[in-house]
């Protein structure tokens, strides 16, 4: 029996048909598909947030006065004034500029003196020297000397030439100072904002003014170089080769007063204008500058000097 029953075929026992595919849930798709559509779109979504990611960067590094994340903006380049030197064609400042105009902020604020208190608040400083390259150039000059210590003005030789408190306005510079009485008279302003002038001394080779206008030259951090930059620039209005000599050196509102001798020749005999020079933050975009000169041979009018001077107040 047992024979016959294993050569019936019949009874041979049939192949097993093979085990279906495993499904998922997502209707009949098989899962190997599902995995690669997943990986498909897990691509894709990186890709997309990179190229995001990178557009953002981009449009932020180009606004202006924007950087990307880790990067420090340079200051702007300050803008020239009249007169003064062109500078750097480069925008960014040298870490050792950097450092000293640092140092000097710092020692200003921390020794608290007028000086301080003189110089422009941060606020005003669009425009302003962001080193002290032009300071350095200036006490180069054999015709500047260094800048003497704090001194008040002394009253002057001579007699003040002012009635009824009369001021003269300088609405472009943003100063008001004295209007002097005769034998001064106001007088063609150009190049100045403002002109006031002593008549004409036969052989004098300076003529004795009183003038204001926005300070020629680029203004500082300290007001005190300020001044004394406009103190060179005086030089322009008396003889070839004249030379200064300071009297006094002191703060005023908003400001600094540098007074001094300029000491030049004239057909080989020495002579020399007592002068004055007054930087003050006023109303302006640039600080304002009230320049006076009176010559020797005018001497009687040299207490005049102390009338502008002792005036001037920014608006």
């Amino acid at each position: 029996m047992t024979a016959e029953a294993d050569s019936d075929p019949r009874r041979a026992s049939a192949p097993r048909p093979p085990k279906p595919p495993k499904r998922s849930r997502i209707g009949d798709l098989s899962m190997r598909v599902v995995y690669r559509v997943l990986a498909v779109a897990v691509v894709l979504v990186v890709a997309a947030v990179a190229v995001v990611a990178a557009l953002v960067l981009s449009g932020t590094s180009d606004r202006p006065g924007e950087v990307s994340s880790g990067q420090v903006a340079a200051p702007p380049a300050a803008t020239p004034s009249p007169g003064s030197s062109p500078p750097s064609a480069s925008p960014s400042v040298s870490p050792s500029a950097s450092a000293v105009s640092a140092s000097a902020s710092a020692s200003a604020s921390a020794s608290g003196s007028p000086e301080a208190s003189a110089s422009p608040s941060p606020s005003t400083l669009d425009g302003v020297a962001r080193d002290r390259s032009a300071i350095v150039a200036a006490l180069a000059d054999s015709r500047v000397p260094d800048l003497p210590r704090d001194k008040k003005l002394a009253r002057l030789y001579g007699k003040a030439h002012h009635k009824g408190k009369r001021v003269l306005k300088d609405r472009r510079s943003g100063v008001w100072f004295a209007r002097l009485s005769k034998p001064w008279k106001i007088f063609g302003a150009s190049p100045f904002s403002t002109k006031q002038v002593l008549p004409k001394v036969k052989g004098a080779p300076v003529r004795a003014m009183v003038v204001s206008c926005p300070v020629p030259i680029q203004a500082q951090r300290r007001a005190k170089d300020t001044a004394l930059l406009a103190a060179r620039w005086t030089l322009n209005h008396h003889p070839e080769d004249s030379r200064i000599s300071w009297l006094a050196s002191q703060p005023i509102k908003k400001g600094w007063l540098l007074t001094y001798k300029v000491k030049y020749k004239v057909k080989g005999k020495a002579r020399f204008s007592v002068a004055a020079v007054a930087v003050t933050n006023g109303s302006a975009s640039r600080p304002a500058m009230v320049f006076v000169t009176i010559p020797d041979v005018q001497r009687p009018y040299w207490r005049d000097v102390n009338t502008v001077v002792s005036s001037v107040k920014p608006k």
